[in-house]
């Protein structure tokens, strides 16, 4: 019996579950087309329909992570400082969901770096992340809720902070749990408030 297009994207589905599994339990160091077979219980030769290469299977890894991070439930924003703070909260890992996504980020920096063209996505990922940020804090700036100051430096300044408190959460999660990364951002934000 021929297969039918139905069938094909449910196993594309399957193969999708599988690359996330491995990379959620092995991150992108451990994404092989080995280990995605075994994950899915296959040879690596079906896995050769979907993926022609590791180039391939690491593209499909960064484009499943990307969709499942723009999928995450978000707090919501509001207007002015609640924005801001609700845009940093959403980055920290305070939930499992979110130390799972924040590992596989993590785990991908290593590969984007050694890719030029991976390399120049992120860096435009991160800018568009700056931007957004800056356009709350000038709201904010708008609201007298936060201090004077050029928009954008206050934004670069925000997220290195809480990037570096996400690495540092994902490294050492007894010393940084949630309660405590959602207290040391609310200390940041405050320094910002103050002129």
């Amino acid at each position: 019996m021929p297969r039918t297009k139905g069938d094909h994207e449910a196993r594309r589905r399957d193969v999708s579950e599988a690359v996330w599994r491995v990379l959620t339990a092995h991150g992108f160091g451990g994404l092989t087309l080995r280990a995605v077979a075994a994950e899915l219980g296959a040879t690596t030769g079906l896995l050769t329909h979907y993926f022609r290469g590791k180039q391939e299977l690491l593209t499909h890894a960064l484009d499943l992570l990307d969709e499942r991070t723009g999928t995450r439930a978000r707090r919501a924003a509001g207007p002015g400082l609640a924005g801001v703070r609700a845009l940093l909260l959403d980055v920290l890992p305070l939930s499992e969901e979110a130390v799972t996504g924040n590992r596989i980020w993590v785990s991908s920096w290593d590969t984007a770096l050694a890719d030029p063209a991976l390399s120049a996505a992120y860096a435009r990922k991160y800018g568009r992340s700056r931007e957004r940020l800056s356009d709350l804090v000038a709201d904010a700036q708008r609201r007298n809720e936060l201090r004077p100051g050029d928009p954008a430096r206050i934004a670069e300044g925000a997220l290195a902070f809480t990037l570096g408190l996400v690495v540092q959460a994902l490294f050492d999660p007894r010393a940084f749990p949630p309660k405590r990364q959602v207290e040391l951002l609310d200390d940041h934000l405050n320094t910002l408030v103050e002129p």
